[in-house]
């Protein structure tokens, strides 16, 4: 019984394992509570935000219900200066993306450091096109003594199996390390006092970096083409709808595309608790959604510059049966700041608030 047990759960980590991994192709290692990392979306989202600087930490756990869970922990950091060039005046955004994605029985882990420079230029008195670039390096590792390999399995003479404890295969090469960029575009506007929206377009992976761990097979990671869009618009004194949306896509070099794409979207709710304008406490609730993987209800609290946001997702790809739709925790902590010298410097940077108040 505990064999075959055992015998389930590995194949469970097989399955997971390469769901992940097709998932990985099209949209990379993410969050579900997606907006709080905006260079994973697009590097020209850097900086839309009201204020000078945000910070935030995201931590994910996924997939602890059936296999070893796949831990995932982002942090990103950006910060404004107002700029000239030829006379007129501009906003520089200087971000920084980490993250740390550590999955599953072999312990195949990403580590990524990626720097990012966003200029947001007006285009009329109301609308900003935002110009990004993100590059930095990437590191994919994995541990071949935690896996369990065909020829580790041995046919008893009763039909059953015995699992060796180490496998006859050698790796050479148990770790890359590969420079990747990234670019993008964004348009926001300000439709009237109560509605800001923006759209935007990036590609990633514009370098095509090899990612193979064996130097005579030539795998490079495609490029992803990305999407944007959201909206926020105040519906009354207290109340603030916001909605979201990302599509991507996998393309080879020459953009045909190969067959992997993703789409997310988010609907939230937030209501001001305080009606003082300069005590910004509200609470903000939603759901998000990934087409044919997961339904995320989330709920966010404000406590003036912090932000904490927790989800929890609903399994519904063809491994819910196997997860009993029960996917991933995540929790993320957000700081947002203007700098007390440069009060009214940002204020006229137009861009969706994503939970905040309105000044």
């Amino acid at each position: 019984m505990m064999f075959r047990t055992k015998i389930c759960r590995i194949v469970a980590s097989v399955c997971i394992a390469m769901h992940v991994y097709a998932a990985a192709l099209a949209q990379d290692v993410g969050f579900s509570q997606f907006y709080d990392q905006p260079l994973l979306r697009n590097p020209a989202l850097a900086g839309i935000f009201t204020g000078d600087v945000r910070l935030t930490a995201s931590y994910r756990n996924q997939w602890q219900s059936v296999t070893v869970p796949y831990r995932t922990f982002g942090l990103s950091s950006e910060i404004k200066f107002p700029v000239q060039v030829m006379g007129r005046d501009l906003t520089l955004t200087t971000g920084l993306q980490l993250l740390r994605d550590v999955a599953g029985t072999s312990e195949f882990s990403k580590t990524q450091v990626m720097p990012a420079l966003n200029l947001s230029i007006p285009v009329s008195a109301n609308s900003f096109l935002s110009v990004g670039f993100m590059g930095g390096l990437m590191q994919q590792r994995f541990d071949p003594s935690k896996l369990v390999l065909n020829d580790q399995f041995v046919t008893n003479s009763d039909g059953s199996f015995t699992v060796l404890p180490f496998s006859g295969q050698v790796f050479t090469n148990t770790s890359v390390n590969y420079f990747d960029l990234s670019t993008g575009i964004t348009y926001s506007t300000s439709v009237n006092e109560n509605v800001d929206l923006y759209f935007g377009a990036a590609l990633f992976h514009v370098n095509n970096p090899k990612v193979g761990y064996v130097e005579d097979k030539q795998i490079i990671l495609n490029k992803k083409f990305a999407i944007n869009a959201g909206l926020s618009a105040r519906v009354s004194d207290r109340d603030e709808l916001i909605v979201y949306g990302d599509y991507f896509g996998q393309h080879k070099k020459d953009f045909e595309y190969v067959g992997i794409s993703s789409f997310q979207a988010g609907l939230l709710l937030r209501h001001d608790i305080s009606v003082y304008e300069d005590d910004d406490k509200g609470i903000t609730a939603g759901v998000l959604y990934r087409l044919d993987d997961a339904v995320i209800p989330v709920i966010q609290l404000h406590l003036n510059k912090f932000t904490v946001g927790t989800s929890y997702d609903i399994n519904i790809s063809k491994l819910s049966v196997a997860s009993q739709l029960r996917g991933g925790f995540e929790l993320t902590l957000s700081f947002k700041s203007l700098f007390q010298n440069r009060q009214g410097d940002l204020r006229s940077v137009v861009c969706p608030q994503f939970g905040g108040r309105r000044k």
